[in-house]
């Protein structure tokens, strides 16, 4: 069947993904191949002190994403999207989006990249014996109870952004386990919230008096496959404003980005693992049994479905990369060179590979935004040398490139050097692998393992949803989703592998020693204001 035959026979799968700057659909087809891609740039706002999303500009982000894919068809096939074989959403994991009896939000939505809930965090980290990271939709809730938000009394449903879209969409106030283990731990053996912690929760705020308990206002826990509901016809209407497309079709449950991502890297099996960098970064290693102990630096969720996952998430990747890159660009202006960005970015990454393995001596920090990690509320962006330091191009972009993955070698150097965890591969994806080869190479040295890049992992998280819609209504030998994605989708595709040398690792090492004793800089210019 042509690509034009799957769109008009309604036989194509659509997955949509909102991420940190983009909202990115992907139409497949049976055999799992993209077939049709649209896209929707837009930023988060600091509002009153909280990074946010304005709740109209989601739903014209979507709508605008959506036009885009149907627009793409209309050019390729010359042909319209009626009908559609199965639909999934995914989105940044965490946050806080409050509902009232109204179905209206009661309070800005709050990402995962506010660092305002550290009393919350800690204190539910020491009630339940287990780190609860500032991000987690528990956090922000329990923040909110701490400080007596009005708004509290009147929560009828908490969800994730994920979540809300598909809501809107099916009516169903459900989640994907992997975006649910984001709001509250889940139990590996129950694939729900953990029962424990709910009660210890409720307990805790039973003398607030509110006529909810944790459970009535959380979405219900689904794992991969499971039903989730149809698109409604309000739902058709709302993601497809032209009003071609017609509702019926079935969803699956809505996931976090980082369950997608391990799903668009064939990293959902016990002893796998994957890095996504980009505007953050978060590594995912799939375990065959729980930790010794919780750790601040790591956190537990699951795959999409179920299964124990210990992931080092960081706020800061790529960002300040991306300003240095647009300095040059403008350097290059300034002598009237025409700028090609994608050749610039290249030559610059590339040239990093020509540096010293511990980067001459130079540092960076990132920190666009504050790293919980290596405790830091707030971020300031910052590179440090000292006079005697090897001061040139290679070592610049070098120690930049590695500061984009330095917060996450030291969340998993507890995994590999003190839980002793196996990995049997790694796969990177995301905009740090854009440039072939050279990413992978850092962070190979970094975490000292052969990393894979896979051609199709830039395809990523929308990709990743569009997948698990396929295993909702592919699966008719009912495989575990796993093995489904092993014989199904990947076929056995290890990707391109790069091993690290001794040097390498040996370097990156000293790089690492060079920037945790350099973070009491970091730390006085946060505490500076300036």
């Amino acid at each position: 069947m042509t690509a034009k035959q799957t769109i008009e026979s309604g036989k194509a799968v659509l997955g949509i993904e909102f991420g940190s700057t983009r909202i990115k659909a992907v139409l497949i087809d049976k055999e799992n191949k993209p077939i049709a891609q649209g896209s929707h740039e837009w930023e988060n706002q600091l509002v009153d002190g909280l990074w946010t999303y304005n709740i109209d500009r989601i739903w014209y982000g979507l709508q605008d994403c959506y036009a885009d894919l149907r627009k793409n068809v209309i050019a390729q096939y010359d042909c319209e999207i009626e009908n559609l074989a199965a639909i999934g959403i995914s989105a940044m994991m965490h946050g806080y989006m409050a509902f009232g009896k109204d179905e209206k939000i009661l309070v800005p939505f709050r990402t995962w990249r506010n660092t305002n809930t550290g009393k919350a965090a800690a204190e539910l980290s020491e009630l339940f014996n287990y780190n609860i990271p500032l991000r987690w939709s528990i956090s922000h809730l329990y923040q909110c109870i701490l400080e007596d938000a009005p708004h509290v009394k009147e929560i009828t449903y908490l969800t994730t952004l994920a979540g809300y879209i598909h809501w809107r969409l099916t009516g169903k106030k459900v989640l994907g386990v992997g975006d649910a283990s984001g709001m509250i731990p889940v139990d590996p053996k129950t694939k729900t919230y953990d029962a424990e912690m709910v009660k210890k929760f409720d307990e805790l705020i039973a003398p607030k008096g509110y006529d909810w308990k944790l459970l009535d206002i959380l979405p219900e826990s689904l794992c991969a496959g499971a039903d989730a509901g149809v698109l409604t016809p309000h739902g058709a209407e709302r993601l497809d404003i032209s009003g071609h497309l017609k509702p019926g079709c079935p969803l699956c449950p809505p996931e976090g980005d980082a369950g997608t991502g391990m799903v668009a890297t064939n990293a959902v099996k016990q002893r796998t693992g994957n890095v996504s960098a980009g505007t953050s970064s978060f590594s995912m290693i799939v375990l065959e049994k729980e930790l010794s102990k919780p750790y601040e630096a790591i956190d537990m969720v699951t795959t999409p479905d179920g299964s124990l996952v210990a992931m080092v998430h960081c706020n800061n990747c790529t960002s300040d990369i991306n300003a240095w890159v647009g300095l040059f660009k403008e350097y290059q202006e300034l002598l009237g060179v025409k700028v090609d960005m994608n050749e610039l970015y290249g030559k610059l990454f590339n040239k990093a590979l020509d540096g010293d393995a511990d980067c001459g001596g130079l540092i960076a920090y990132n920190y666009i935004s504050g790293e919980p990690i290596t405790g830091l509320a707030e971020g300031r962006p910052m590179f440090v040398r000292s006079a005697n330091d090897k001061f040139n191009l290679a070592n610049f972009m070098r120690a930049n490139l590695c500061a984009a993955i330095g917060v996450l070698k030291i969340g998993n150097d507890i995994l590999i050097n003190d839980e002793m965890i196996r990995i049997d591969r790694i796969t990177g994806h995301g905009g740090y692998f854009k440039t072939k080869g050279v990413g992978q190479r850092l962070l190979a040295a970094a975490l000292n393992s052969p990393i894979s890049v896979m051609e199709t992992a830039g395809e990523g998280g929308a990709w990743g949803i569009a997948l698990l819609a396929g295993y909702l209504i592919n699966n008719v030998d009912n495989q575990n989703l796993a093995d489904y994605l092993e014989e199904k989708v990947f076929l056995g595709d290890k990707g391109f592998e790069i091993a690290p040398t001794a040097e390498e690792v040996a370097g990156f090492n000293k790089y690492i020693e060079n920037y945790k004793a350099g973070l009491p800089i970091e730390q006085a210019a946060v505490a500076s204001k300036k």
